[in-house]
């Protein structure tokens, strides 16, 4: 069951991450149930929506209905559950504490990880794409990512940043190849890069809880609308499919909302 699944994913050339979780939920439900019909396809909804988050069920859903399409079962796909929006951002970092987080860094002379959260924030990069950024494309000023529907994305590195970054592989030596390795000189793993500015973030005294990948990416998009209010071209830029899903860019977070309640509020 999962072996033909996983030669159907890898076909489909789709990332590591989404063959990882699809492949996951197959197995989840195979742990369950040895059969694929469509009352236990229900029942291992029912189970999920009892023991998940919304977003998570979802995740299995899509993985299960992908399953379905490749046995050509695509009549049993089940629909999947509404996730409600929240009407304000959470856990995104500041942008005072990522001057004081980058500054800190440099000060520290603790470069790599400057430069992580640099790109991370001054180009509204994936994890998972800054971790394809090689020193031609720092020279370039540019990375084109294809997506799984053969979509073309670029990913511009602002002239600030590819000068100083391109000063910093010069130091290094580096005139090719991936900048993000580690110790061994492979390329970092994304799960490294969480866990080491997990780490950082304690030693700085900045909540950990707002210090992770994504966040820096979540900066980027608030810092872009700040200064340049073109919702459309900021899709662009996040690579985003609908432009619906860079508006919640256009709400405050939870801290911005409460430093507005209590100043404006007074009666």
């Amino acid at each position: 069951m999962t072996e033909e699944f996983e030669r159907h994913l890898r076909e489909s050339n789709l990332s590591e991450n989404t063959v990882a979780s699809y492949l996951f939920a197959v197995k989840q439900y195979q742990e369950q149930y040895n059969k694929v019909t469509q009352s236990n396809l229900k029942a291992y909804k029912v189970w999920l929506i009892e023991n998940y988050s919304p977003k998570t069920v979802n995740l299995r859903l899509r993985a299960m209905n992908c399953y379905l399409e490749s046995i050509g079962k695509a009549e049993w796909k089940l629909p999947f559950v509404r996730v409600q929006q929240k009407a304000f951002l959470e856990n995104v970092i500041s942008e005072a504490d990522y001057t004081y987080f980058k500054n800190c860094l440099k000060r520290d002379g603790e470069m790599f990880w400057y430069f992580v959260i640099r790109f991370l924030a001054a180009t509204g990069a994936r994890v998972s794409e800054l971790i394809q950024i090689k020193v031609e494309h720092v020279r370039l000023g540019h990375i084109d990512l294809y997506s799984k529907g053969g979509k073309l994305r670029r990913i511009y590195i602002p002239r600030a940043l590819q000068d100083e970054g391109l000063s910093w592989l010069t130091e290094k030596n580096q005139e090719s190849g991936f900048i993000f390795l580690n110790k061994y000189g492979d390329r970092i793993t994304t799960r490294g890069i969480s866990g080491q500015l997990k780490k950082l973030a304690v030693r700085y005294n900045i909540d950990p809880a707002v210090v992770y990948p994504h966040s820096f990416r979540h900066r980027f998009a608030k810092s872009f609308l700040e200064r340049c209010n073109d919702i459309a071209f900021l899709a662009d830029l996040m690579g985003h499919e609908s432009i619906e899903t860079t508006r919640i860019y256009l709400r405050k977070t939870a801290t911005e909302q409460r430093t507005i309640v209590d100043s404006v509020i007074d009666w």
